[in-house]
């Protein structure tokens, strides 16, 4: 297993050498809220009002645990991408009748695309600035859903063909939509930016592929559409702005989508797409080998090990955890190497199966063991 570092490797700019995705199982105080705003016994305001306060709450137990970056846990969403996305013009969020199936639950609703795709409304631009505004000293992350979800799963059936006759032009306004949006948040300050790709992922699976050749999509080249996507995006942020990539086989309610190694993507994800560091699910063997991460520039990007899993409120073993990341260690050198859970607590409201006292412990395990590896987080 790897030994502590004999001279520090702690980062100074983001990802950290223990990091996370994201999302924090929401508290009962605003479950409570929302439920109350849903039954209409509280307004708008007396809901931001208690996100607020929870908010503050999440940023300082992250701080507390020695994390050095901070996020507002997606407390004011109900989806990790939903509601992004239905805030883009032209998106609308529905029920259909045939629901997206995880492996033991159902997500109910999904997203079709009724009007000229464009960014117009600043979805999450405050959210961002509250954040920051309270995060004093630590690094203020913003995640958004990857441009990729507003296809994958509803592909051309969920796009008006009289709005987009040739997929051509969704793609070309879905990604000049994101540019504005990722040049919203860089004007609002933010410098850690992260795209949450699950679908690159569901790419490393042949079910997925032949679930989207069954319904008449054109699976070659999609990857590079994606790619494409991606880049158009974030092509032109500030040089001092972060830009990862998380990527998962679909995380709610604890169950999963997708399995399959990265192997079929590593190329065009590490070398094609323009990103400056990387959150790989690796807590399964659903995810398959570290064998991918010998495509990754060396001394340029950072991939960050999501070896704990959010699934579980089960901890993990330190010393299992240090031999993983050793072993990653022989595909790409530990410098370019972090440590981070999977994928977020609570990918929607709901949340995963697991205590917030698990949450925490999970999130402290990784400071730990970053700073028993590389000497510092």
């Amino acid at each position: 297993m790897p030994e502590t570092a004999t001279a520090p490797l702690a980062r100074t700019r983001a990802p950290f050498r223990a990091d996370h995705v994201g999302s924090l199982l929401r508290p009962e105080a605003l479950r409570l809220a929302r439920a109350a705003r849903t039954a209409g016994t509280l307004d708008a305001a007396g809901l931001r009002a208690v996100e607020d306060r929870c908010i503050e709450a999440a940023i300082a137990s992250q701080r507390d645990l020695g994390l050095r970056a901070a996020t507002d846990g997606e407390y004011r969403r109900s989806y990790w991408h939903f509601d992004f996305l239905a805030g883009l013009d032209g998106v609308a969020m529905y029920e259909p009748e045939q629901k997206v199936q995880f492996h033991g639950a159902t997500l109910q609703h999904a997203l079709k695309v009724t009007g000229r795709i464009g960014w117009n409304r600043p979805v999450f631009v405050d959210d961002y600035r509250f954040t920051a505004a309270h995060a004093a000293g630590l690094a203020a992350k913003q995640t958004i859903p990857s441009p990729s979800v507003l296809h994958f799963r509803g592909g051309r059936r969920a796009i008006d063909a009289h709005v987009y006759p040739e997929m051509a032009e969704f793609f070309a306004d879905l990604g000049q939509a994101y540019r504005g949006a990722v040049g919203a948040f860089a004007e609002a300050g933010c410098r850690y930016l992260q795209l949450d790709e699950v679908n690159i992922a569901y790419l490393c699976d042949p079910a997925q592929i032949e679930g989207l050749k069954a319904r008449g999509e054109h699976v070659d080249g999609l990857l590079d559409v994606y790619a494409d996507l991606i880049n158009t995006a974030i092509r032109g942020r500030p040089e001092d702005m972060v830009v990862s990539i998380h990527l998962c086989r679909g995380n709610f309610r604890s169950t999963w989508i997708a399995e399959g190694g990265y192997e079929p993507v590593a190329e065009t994800l590490f070398n094609r797409i323009e990103a400056d560091a990387y959150f790989m699910e690796y807590d399964s063997g659903r995810a398959g080998g570290f064998e991918p991460l010998r495509f990754v520039p060396r001394g340029k990007k950072v991939v960050v090990l999501g070896l704990v899993t959010s699934k579980s409120g089960v901890l993990e073993s330190k010393d299992d955890l240090k031999r993983r990341i050793d072993a990653a260690a022989k595909y790409l050198p530990l410098e370019q190497l972090a440590l981070s859970p999977q994928c977020g607590f609570a990918s929607t409201e709901e949340g995963n199966l697991l205590t917030e006292a698990e949450q925490w412990a999970k999130l402290r395990l990784c400071v730990e063991v970053a700073r028993e590896v590389w000497g510092g987080v």
